[in-house]
């Protein structure tokens, strides 16, 4: 049964690609699209084919902002969500202060930081993934840890057990799962947030600056090619997630 079901979560998916990509094939032959309009699937593919090197590396090059914010946010986040769990007063303190600065256009930040380094740094890039990551981390593992069975709590200082105790071996184990749900939305939020904040300067080398450079130059296949390596690195994130969330799982069944 279980193979059964892990056919049809791969088959679906795929027919489902494969009918969304014929029907878009045909309509701009159908419809005679112009390649500045909309390219067709055939074409991007064959720009993706042409450029792998190109897109690889700016691939790793968004890549790697993209991944060093995700591991900064995600243990920042957890060591604050761990201490506006032991001090509430502290939580109405700086979660008002986190929402306040998560809403900030990106544009607007990425901007002052450029300002603030040089051209060639990746450090406002990386800031900028920090800081959407750390707030998503945040918020989803202070709510695993306060968001307890307060029978569970009970029962444990019925045991005169200590607050450590209590926080090993009943919030953690209840915060893990929303650690989990906030790595699987912070991993391809990482990737988005690090191409998007090439738009606003730095160096002209991730897939953020290759996307509209092409279109810039109405090379729309091969600004979709690069969308395409965008898409592929994030799932690449995705995917490493649940790869983890799985590991864990299956450590705590041991």
């Amino acid at each position: 049964m279980k193979t059964l079901d892990r056919v049809k979560n791969i088959a679906i998916p795929f027919v489902f690609g494969v009918v969304f990509l014929a029907l878009w094939e045909s309509a701009v032959n159908g419809f005679d699209l112009k390649p500045y309009f909309l390219a067709a699937p055939s074409k991007i593919m064959e720009q993706f084919l042409n450029n792998t090197t190109r897109i690889w590396e700016a691939t790793a090059v968004s890549g790697s902002n993209a991944l060093v914010g995700l591991v900064i946010g995600t243990i920042l986040g957890i060591a604050m969500s761990f201490i506006l769990s032991r001090f509430r007063f502290l939580s109405q303190l700086v979660t008002p202060l986190a929402i306040s600065l998560n809403a900030i256009p990106i544009f607007v930040l990425v901007a002052v930081l450029n300002n603030m380094y040089s051209i060639t740094s990746e450090i406002p890039r990386r800031f900028m993934v920090t800081l959407v990551v750390y707030f998503i981390v945040l918020v989803n593992v202070a709510r695993g840890l306060t968001q307890v069975s307060s029978i569970q709590v009970e029962l444990m200082r019925s045991y005169a057990a200590s607050e450590f105790a209590i926080l090993r071996k009943v919030r953690v184990p209840n915060a893990i799962p929303y650690l989990f749900t906030a790595l699987k939305v912070a991993a391809p939020a990482s990737v988005i947030t690090a191409f998007v904040s090439e738009y606003f300067g730095g160096l002209q080398n991730g897939l953020g600056s290759r996307i509209t450079s092409n279109i810039a130059n109405s090379k729309n296949a091969a600004a979709w090619a690069y969308v395409l390596g965008a898409c592929l690195l994030g799932l690449a994130f995705y995917t490493v997630s649940i790869i983890l969330e799985s590991l864990t799982r299956k450590g705590q069944t041991k």
